[in-house]
């Protein structure tokens, strides 16, 4: 099992940008592929993005495209999600989740195996 931890959330006004981090407890490479997927109140967890490790393919939500950019350092064990232009729609928990084997949909929570605790990002109007 992979510990993962968000962090890199917080307050912010819109038109601002956050960068989030995922640290995983074990080599990257241990995981097939790492996610991020937000969920604000009263509403479903949402995908916004993943990052397969092999050959560096990027899955983007609806939610995710344009402004939303995943990343990811190998030697770091980490994961990013950066976040441009923030909206006060943006506003959620956003979650970082890990697969260790490939699955044919990075698009659906159920294909995760792993799940950090979560970082609050707010934006204010």
């Amino acid at each position: 099992q992979v510990q993962l931890a968000e962090s890199g959330g917080g307050l912010v006004q819109a038109g601002g940008s956050l960068r989030l981090s995922c640290a995983a407890s074990t080599r990257t490479l241990s995981t097939y592929a790492m996610g991020w997927f937000r969920q604000a109140p009263g509403k479903e967890r949402e995908f916004v993005a993943a990052l397969r490790w092999s050959g560096g393919r990027t899955f983007y939500g609806d939610s995710g495209k344009g402004r939303f950019t995943i990343s990811g350092d190998n030697a770091k064990n980490t994961v990013y999600l950066q976040i441009d232009s923030l909206k006060p729609d943006d506003t959620a928990v956003y979650y970082c989740a890990a697969v260790d084997s490939y699955r044919s949909d990075y698009y659906s929570a159920r294909s995760y195996t792993d799940w950090g605790q979560g970082t609050q990002v707010t934006v204010s109007s």
